[in-house]
């Protein structure tokens, strides 16, 4: 497995050469600096650490600035692991976009916009009980009944009600990597990709 951690920039579109025009979401995939490799000898499994982003000094504990300090790094503020990677790279060494290639496969994983506490039709999709005929009222966008009185007396666990919409973990997988730029370390993705503009995303294939 491949993987690299990036920032979402925005979305724009591009004709391929088959004249088509295609919606792309542009990354800025790394670089990204080794921080540790772990392998089944010493850690119980193989894994590459790798780190994104620029932190400050003095908000990072001395542990970790220890740690990248092994690696002959700054402190980064993004940090993660790709497990069974098959980047051959070496501690303090960088990652760039060009481990991929165009027309290649990836999945992307973010974090989903917050959209706070949601109703029922925004939420689940619901078309609400009906129209405001026969002396309803306010009623449009209302859930409906959501279990019976006498039997089974209680409401269902699972039963898609109102609540806190958003900031989910979304990994959205079979996205094509349309085109690179590696001086700009950019990748446009085809389709959409969780998050809103400046968030944090990972890479994998």
């Amino acid at each position: 497995m491949k993987g690299i951690i990036g920032k979402k920039i925005g979305m724009t579109s591009i004709f391929e050469p088959n004249g088509k025009q295609t919606a792309c979401t542009i990354i800025e995939a790394g670089p990204c600096v080794v921080l540790q490799k772990k392998t089944v000898d010493t850690d119980g499994y193989n894994s590459l650490q790798i780190g994104y982003g620029e932190a400050k000094e003095k908000n990072t504990p001395k542990a970790l600035l220890n740690h990248f300090a092994k690696a002959n790094s700054t402190p980064k503020a993004i940090v993660k692991e790709i497990r069974n990677c098959s980047i051959d790279k070496q501690v303090g060494e960088a990652i760039t976009c060009e481990i991929f290639t165009e027309g290649e496969k990836v999945s992307v994983v973010g974090t989903t916009k917050g959209k706070g506490f949601q109703g029922v039709v925004k939420r689940h999709g619901f078309s609400g009980v009906g129209e405001a005929s026969h002396g309803q009222h306010d009623r449009q966008r209302a859930p409906g009944s959501i279990g019976g009185s006498s039997y089974p007396s209680r409401v269902f666990k699972g039963m898609r009600m109102a609540g806190r919409m958003g900031g989910d973990r979304v990994k959205i997988k079979a996205l094509r990597v349309v085109k690179i730029f590696p001086e700009q370390n950019y990748i446009l993705i085809s389709g959409s990709v969780p998050g809103h503009n400046g968030s944090i995303v990972l890479i994998q294939n």
